[in-house]
């Protein structure tokens, strides 16, 4: 199965979207991964197509231990003792051993795409697929219903980065997507950086491997590009 694609990416915004048809998660400070089993191998691509397989053989193994092909999209993160995700720690390589991988979609199951599927059946083959809890890959824990500014309210107290929200009746999309509403705390270290990317040049980076190959689509990041839940290890937000 040959398949090019965008990565979902999230719209910002200012309020937690209510009603019954979303769900929330938690937004981590990490590195967007998309994680490729295919046969007895696995490829960890950033954002824009980079391989980064070598740097976290800890998640490429904890792939290994399902055999079932997938494709699962998710951030890759370092967390502190108190379950805070921490950046500074990510990017540092004295601390690539303790990089875990939250997973929050799947792209292909067993060879079957399931990007058409709404979102709640995808966590749903998300959940079956990881089951087995493999060591340092895990599912994002999500609320679902009309609590996202309480979820939000609580991410906030506890220094988390935000919030992500998605309808869960829809499929997976390709670009940027007002189905995924992503909410920043400002008051989080990652707003610094991210006013820093705004003021920068623009960069230019892949939009989005093409998973046979692992070489990115072409696309021109814009400064409202430029946020840390999309942001890949090489560099690109």
């Amino acid at each position: 199965m040959r398949m090019t694609y965008e990565l979902c990416l999230a719209t910002a915004a200012k309020h937690v979207p209510s009603g019954p048809d979303w769900i929330h998660e938690v937004k981590y400070d990490g590195y967007r991964m998309l994680v490729i089993r295919q046969n007895e191998r696995v490829r960890l691509l950033s954002r824009n197509g980079t391989d980064w397989t070598k740097r976290y053989p800890w998640i490429v193994q904890a792939a290994l231990k399902n055999r079932e092909r997938h494709f699962v999209d998710g951030e890759a993160v370092v967390l502190g003792v108190d379950g805070v995700s921490d950046f500074n720690a990510l990017h540092s390589r004295r601390h690539d051993d303790e990089v875990q991988l939250y997973a929050f979609d799947i792209l292909v199951r067993g060879g079957e795409d399931l990007r058409p599927l709404p979102l709640s059946l995808r966590k749903s083959n998300l959940a079956r697929l990881l089951r087995g809890r493999p060591d340092d890959m895990f599912v994002t824990p999500f609320e679902a219903g009309e609590i996202g500014s309480e979820v939000y309210r609580a991410a906030v107290r506890m220094g988390l980065e935000g919030l992500v929200s998605k309808r869960r009746d829809r499929r997976y999309s390709s670009g940027r997507s007002k189905d995924w509403i992503k909410v920043k705390n400002r008051t989080h270290p990652a707003m610094s950086r991210v006013m820093d990317a705004l003021n920068s040049p623009s960069v230019r980076c892949g939009s989005g491997p093409d998973l046979n190959t692992g070489k990115p689509l072409s696309c021109q990041l814009s400064g409202e590009d430029r946020t840390s839940h999309d942001r890949s290890p090489d560099g690109c937000l």
